[in-house]
């Protein structure tokens, strides 16, 4: 970080981060420290989003008294406010924090009152200076409290990556090391993570856990690459006895990163530690990651969550409904929503929250007419409807096959693989019955369109080529 001044502030270059003190008296209380850092966080997040977006989602958020360096507390005016800005800014927020006060553990997304008292930038103190200030060896993760085991909804599209999560997180020796969950986006790997942080701080109190993004992995690792302080960072992450990495696919391509990764994760493992780790597929799926870190993931417990189905997504909605107390959503909305809103977990309970948060701000009960005007854009992007014929097309394209041999007879592997796709294609975006895909598949039983999804299903785990080819596909017919 280079020298300068902002806002009354002296930025020094301080390598992993920069803390606030006094520039006026060494007695200056937390809570000025913490109210000095949230103007310049608030600066940061105009010049950083646009005055729009910030003036619509990020003016609104308050300073709640009583924050200090261990726990900032922010506020919002509304539920759906307060979970807009935690699914998109909590990272950035924690982050912004943490480089102006590294002691930082956590930052809190509440819903307050707006007659709540609260620190605005207007009755901040005098300007202060930025000094250097300790690291601790190791923080505590920022776990997001709604993210436990009892809040997740199980089913057998989850169920062996939610039991493999419970077991680690299990005092005593661990069963298996890594855990690797992968998934498409949205459907609860990081809940799975913050809920294994949870419940293993819940049984050994002073264990040492560290839950980081996989893109924070790296920017650290550079800040200390060019700060000479690598081996505080080493030491750190290697202290931990129970280590969460998320979203490994975006060190793809960082040879410098995944050296480190790989050394850490050999370190960690090879202590008896427990580690964790997400993705967006399958270790031989993740294109650009060394093999041998790919190879030393496999040797663990790879465990995937598949898309949710119709029955999950509708309790999926019944247990965010729980958890709202007051709102009042007829079961014909419920119903509305899991039906037409089937990407993922975090679009659905996107979707409640907004039904439920603009009934609240126009004084309105809700009802289906209600839910289809809020939701319209919502709505009109998950009306598309893929069909059969159009996953044959695209299938018998992408193989360089022809098309009428996907209904033929003929088994040849060359053809019967991707009629195998086609057929597990036609499960997954197509709301046809398991009898009605195999009609469309040249006659076939309902038997032969089960064993075809469950083949692709476990090819997908293991052939790179397949799981790449069956992403292509999805993306293509779906866009």
């Amino acid at each position: 970080m280079t020298g300068g001044r902002r806002k009354g502030f002296v930025v020094a270059s301080l390598g992993q981060g920069v803390a606030i003190a006094n520039n006026h008296s060494s007695s200056e209380t937390q809570d000025d420290m913490v109210a000095q850092a949230w103007a310049t966080v608030r600066t940061n997040l105009r010049e950083m989003s646009g005055v729009r977006l910030f003036d619509q989602w990020l003016k609104p958020i308050v300073l709640i008294p009583g924050s200090d360096l261990d726990a900032v507390r922010l506020g919002l005016p509304s539920a759906f406010m307060t979970n807009w800005v935690r699914n998109h800014y909590a990272d950035r927020l924690l982050q912004e924090f943490r480089v102006l006060i590294p002691a930082v553990r956590s930052v809190s997304i509440e819903t307050v009152a707006r007659s709540a008292q609260v620190v605005t930038v207007e009755t901040l103190a005098a300007p202060t200076a930025i000094v250097r200030e300790a690291v601790p060896t190791i923080e505590q993760p920022s776990l997001d409290p709604r993210f436990t085991f009892d809040r997740f909804v199980v089913d057998p599209s989850n169920m062996v990556a939610y039991n493999a999560a419970v077991a680690l997180a299990q005092p005593g020796v661990p069963r298996f090391s890594p855990l690797f969950l992968h998934s498409g986006t949205g459907q609860g790997k990081t809940h799975l993570m913050h809920a294994i942080g949870a419940a293993y701080l819940a049984a050994v109190p002073n264990a040492r856990v560290l839950l980081m993004s996989a893109e924070r992995f790296m920017y650290e690792f550079v800040q200390a690459l060019r700060t000479r302080e690598t081996h505080a960072f080493k030491t750190r992450l290697r202290a931990a006895d129970l280590l969460l990495i998320d979203d490994l696919q975006f060190i793809a391509g960082k040879d410098a990163t995944q050296e480190e990764f790989f050394h850490t994760m050999n370190e960690v493992m090879g202590a008896g530690k427990r580690l964790v780790i997400s993705a967006d597929r399958c270790p031989q799926g993740l294109d650009g990651v060394e093999q041998r870190i790919t190879s030393r993931l496999s040797c663990g417990l790879v465990a995937d969550i598949k898309a949710p189905d119709l029955a999950l997504r509708r309790r999926v909605l019944d247990r965010k409904l729980a958890d709202m107390p007051g709102a009042r959503v007829p079961v014909a909305v419920l119903d509305l929503l899991a039906s037409r809103i089937s990407a993922n977990i975090r679009d659905l309970e996107g979707a409640l929250n907004r039904v439920v948060a603009y009934a609240q701000l126009s004084n309105v009960e809700i009802d289906l007419d209600f839910a289809v005007a809020t939701l319209g854009d919502v709505l009109r992007g998950a009306e598309r409807r893929v069909t059969i014929d159009e996953i044959q097309k695209a299938v018998s394209a992408h193989f360089e096959i022809k098309a009428i041999d996907l209904v033929s007879a003929r088994r040849a592997v060359v053809v019967a693989r991707p009629r195998q796709i086609a057929m597990y294609l036609a499960k997954r975006l197509t709301t046809r019955s398991l009898p009605e895909i195999g009609r469309k598949f040249g006659g076939r039983d309902h038997s032969t369109v089960i064993h075809a999804v469950r083949r692709i299903e476990d090819l997908r785990d293991k052939d790179h080529e397949i799981d790449s080819s069956v992403r292509t596909l999805m993306r293509q017919l779906e866009g």
